[in-house]
């Protein structure tokens, strides 16, 4: 399916839209397929070579492409025309440190492809091995890869679904469908018509691929195979969908187009004035502008970046954030939206029994999910059950009109059968501990549709025997109608407040029976009735931890929005539980299906949860909100989540429940499955941002500030103070030491309670620029009108020396100003242990630099006087103070 792309478009519909709206006997007809007999082996064939294998092939992208375009780069230019120079100038080890900068950055996004490409074999792998189909009138097994449209496919419990069916003959068919649509509990299916624009997650008579039967038996008729399929259909998604460069990607490639074209400009006019004006020779001339270009190139940045940001990810690790990608680090930190699946990612995924009415009596049941850890209160205050028999035996018959087991493995609680049956299982464990009451089964209905309740006839160690019964309200008021004291009104209305809060009810009886009884018959039951015990209220609930999560996320300026595959009524309470607004408003996926992608865009914003959704949903919600130009992030856990969080600007898969085609189409996995984790990469992102941020407003007016020397030696017809090697000299220290010392820089005090940033802002304000300017002219100047006093008076070798230490420390009293937008002279001075160690560092390697003869004669250098450095040192204060009354200015100004 494809995305539109203008209002008057119309919407693609699925595959399978005209099957589930058309009786089975039509489909049968349509697909000429002979019933109940099956295709015959000639035209299975025949269909085979038609239409081609019931399998995910899409074609890739070849590898060598995949490593190529990563130096389709302004920054990898840029290194590259760095690495050319600084050959072309025989300084060899440096061309080789950058050429490997240029090849790690290759890598880096080269991974990064091959993993979201990893995400279609995982889909591939999902689809079903073996298939039981109907061929020539007998029922065999063959390769799932061979079924073919006609196709008819018997199921049975534990079976997956090879390829996309349409239902002919159901018996208590139940489905687990949560990876592809979202629900929580399997959904029971039937072969009626529906209406054509049904929700994906209430057609009720297909089977989808990939699914998995969790109850009963059909036969169904192959509608679609292959990448026809739904999961099919999201494989293709998943490969069309192509990932945004993250925010600050784009931003440094402005950035780094602006600064090539500059330097590029301002060399080729220096390079002509200094050519027409005679100032020099022309090799001299040409070596100077050598030097200019490679002073002022901040070949730093990107290695500093991604330091920085390689730094950002190992510390998420430690907060059990999987980050796969860079830049992905730092996206968190300028996201708008969080538009967030529902089941497994804000809830659970496993249904809990939270409420019970018996009689006048409402309990609560604390706890969530499966693990029978909680509570049963009244009135705020835990239950005796040994003084509370009409409780007691509410949770017994619960526990015993079941056929679900509920299992402890290493710590983990898992189903096998119906998650509403196991939500019973942990809320009588929650009361009597894991042993289960002393009861033989003697007959049992299971569940289905045509009735909607199990029953189950059992008898104690005294020899009473009794059916206890659990189901839909409706049917078993119907049978407690029997009794005299039953009040249906009141019941009715417990079970309808339930049901506004988007939570499922289910109603739970006995009947006592003779001794004698062995069948339990719907005969028996609609004779006799049932004493209703009481209705119990049950919801996959949501993350404790997710609320809170939320909570500051708003306070951040972030909105999250909720995208499940539930009712409307069911995403409104979920929502209004979650904190997700004041005032929830949900929207449809057939609405969502009924706009054109323009139209979405423009009232997108106003939605806080999207109810009855599919992938193809998801992934124009996402668009949409992108449109609107909000940074947007996704996270889920299933395969339908799979586009939207490639396509997202940053995907957040669950690492526990998450599918493996959910975690290799997403950036950033969650190892713990805590959503609030997220809020923690926010907090780390935006520190990232900042620190980089940081970096450039330090790194390139320092660097400018070697370009300005050379301009200026040019204008002024002076001899060049500085050599092309002390320039790499400068350049190359400064980015081990001084540039690292902001990558431990802590986050800015109220850095979570800011909005985030726009996406249309700009690394450099103007303000920025400003400094940028005169930063760079005081140090040029200060540096050139220390040279031109000295160059007369000393040797030129000692004159230069001090130009470049006068370069070092200027650059070393700006940093104390960029670190923080706090005064430096405040607590802030001393947040940043590393910063002094950076320093220290820093003035020892200068003093290598000025002192040890090889380096004297590599970099033509000489020996200062202790007088010396006393004039470094107060010329490098300068820098500080002008920055520094600039900084009280802005801080005045702002509070005023």
């Amino acid at each position: 399916m494809s995305i539109q792309t203008s209002e008057t478009d119309d919407v693609p519909l699925s595959p399978d839209i005209k099957f589930h709206n058309q009786e089975w006997s039509q489909v049968v007809d349509e697909l000429s397929t002979p019933y109940p007999d099956g295709l015959s082996t000639k035209e299975a064939t025949d269909r085979l070579h038609s239409n081609g294998y019931n399998e995910v092939t899409l074609k890739p992208t070849p590898k060598w492409v995949m490593f190529l375009r990563q130096f389709n780069n302004i920054i990898v230019y840029i290194l590259v025309v760095a690495a050319v120079l600084t050959l072309l100038m025989r300084h060899y080890s440096d061309s080789v440190v950058i050429g490997l900068v240029v090849v790690i950055n290759a890598l880096i996004g080269y991974l990064q492809e091959v993993n979201a490409s990893n995400a279609l074999e995982k889909i591939k792998r999902m689809l079903s091995v073996e298939a039981t189909v109907i061929r020539q009138g007998q029922r065999v097994d063959i390769p799932a890869r061979e079924l073919v449209t006609g196709d008819l496919v018997y199921l049975e419990a534990g079976d997956n679904v090879p390829a996309d069916l349409r239902l002919l003959d159901v018996d208590n068919l139940r489905i687990q469908e949560s990876s592809l649509t979202g629900e929580a509990d399997s959904v029971l299916k039937n072969d009626a018509v529906l209406s054509a624009n049904m929700p994906l997650a209430e057609r009720y008579n297909m089977a989808y691929a990939s699914t998995a039967v969790t109850n009963g038996s059909a036969t169904g008729i192959v509608v679609a195979t292959g990448l026809q399929t739904q999961i099919g259909q999201i494989s293709q998604s998943v490969s069309d969908v192509v990932g945004n460069k993250s925010p600050l990607t784009r931003e440094l490639d402005k950035l780094g187009h602006g600064i090539s074209w500059f330097i590029v400009a301002a060399s080729v006019v220096m390079f002509v004035i200094g050519w027409l004006l005679d100032i020099y020779t022309l090799p001299t001339l040409v070596m100077a502008i050598i030097a200019m270009i490679v002073g002022s190139m901040p070949e730093g940045l990107p290695a500093a970046t991604s330091i920085i940001l390689a730094t950002g990810v190992q510390k998420l690790t430690k907060k059990h954030a999987i980050v796969k990608t860079l830049p992905a680090a730092e996206t968190l930190g300028a996201v708008d939206i969080i538009a967030s699946d529902k089941t497994g990612t804000l809830t659970k995924n496993e249904m809990t029994v939270q409420d019970i009415v018996i009689d006048e009596k409402h309990y609560q049941v604390t706890g969530t999910g499966y693990a029978p850890n909680g509570q049963i209160l009244y009135n705020q205050q835990p239950v005796e059950l040994l003084q509370d028999k009409s409780l007691a035996m509410f949770l017994t018959m619960g526990h015993q009109a079941n056929d679900t087991f509920l299992t402890e493995t290493n710590g983990i609680w898992e189903v096998n059968g119906e998650p509403t049956d196991a939500a019973f299982l942990s809320a009588y464990y929650k009361a009597f501990g894991q042993k289960k009451p002393q009861l033989v089964e003697i007959d049992r209905i299971p569940f289905d549709s045509d009735y909607r309740y199990i029953a189950r006839l059992v008898e104690n160690q005294k020899h009473a025997r009794f059916i206890a019964i659990k189901g839909s309200p409706d049917k078993l008021f119907d049978l407690a109608a029997h009794d005299d004291q039953f009040d249906r009104q009141y019941w009715e209305k417990q079970a309808t407040h339930f049901a506004q809060q988007g939570k499922r009810v289910i109603a739970v009886g006995y009947l006592d029976v003779a001794t004698t009884l062995s069948e339990v018959t719907h005969e028996h039951l609609a004779v006799e009735g049932i004493k209703l015990l009481g209705l119990a209220a049950i919801i996959d609930p949501p993350r404790p931890e997710v609320v809170e999560a939320i909570a500051d996320m708003r306070r951040a300026g972030i909105r999250v929005k909720m995208i499940t595959g539930d009712s409307a009524d069911t995403a409104r309470a979920i929502g209004s539980q979650l904190g997700l607004a004041n005032n929830i408003k949900a929207m449809t996926g057939a609405e969502v299906e009924s706009l054109s992608d323009r139209a979405l865009a423009k009232i997108v914003p106003k939605y806080d949860v999207f109810a009855r959704t599919t992938p193809q949903d998801k992934l124009r919600i996402v668009a949409a909100y992108q449109a609107n130009g909000l940074v947007t992030a996704m996270t889920g856990d299933g395969v339908n989540d799979a586009p939207a969080l490639k396509k997202a600007d940053i995907g957040v898969a669950m690492g526990i429940k998450g599918t493996d085609v959910a975690k290799d189409s997403a950036d950033m996995v969650l190892a713990t499955d805590d959503f609030s984790t997220i809020k923690v990469a926010i907090a780390q992102g935006r520190r990232l941002y900042d620190n980089i941020r940081k970096t450039i407003l330090y790194l390139l007016p320092t660097s400018f500030a070697e370009g300005l020397i050379v301009v200026f030696s040019i204008l002024l017809r002076q001899p060049m103070p500085l050599t092309a090697t002390q320039l790499l000299w400068i350049n190359m220290v400064s980015a081990l030491t001084l540039q690292l010392a902001l990558i431990f820089e802590p986050a800015e005090p109220g850095i979570m309670t800011r909005p985030p940033r726009r996406a249309s802002a700009k690394l450099m304000t103007r303000h920025d620029v400003i400094q940028m300017v005169y930063v760079s002219v005081i140090i040029a100047a200060v540096a050139l009108g220390v040279f031109e006093y000295l160059n007369g008076k000393t040797s030129f070798a000692v004159a230069s020396t001090m130009a470049v230490n006068v370069i070092i420390f200027g650059k070393i009293f700006y940093l104390f100003n960029i670190r923080t937008a706090a005064p430096a002279l405040s607590r802030s001075f001393w947040t940043n242990p590393m910063a002094f160690v950076t320093i220290a560092v820093m003035i020892l390697l200068q003093l290598v630099f000025t002192y040890v003869p090889f380096m004297q004669s590599v970099f033509s250098t000489a020996a200062l006087r202790l007088e010396n450095w006393g004039g470094i040192i107060a010329t490098g204060t300068i820098v500080l103070i002008v920055a520094e009354l600039d900084k009280y200015r802005r801080l005045f100004k702002s509070r005023h």
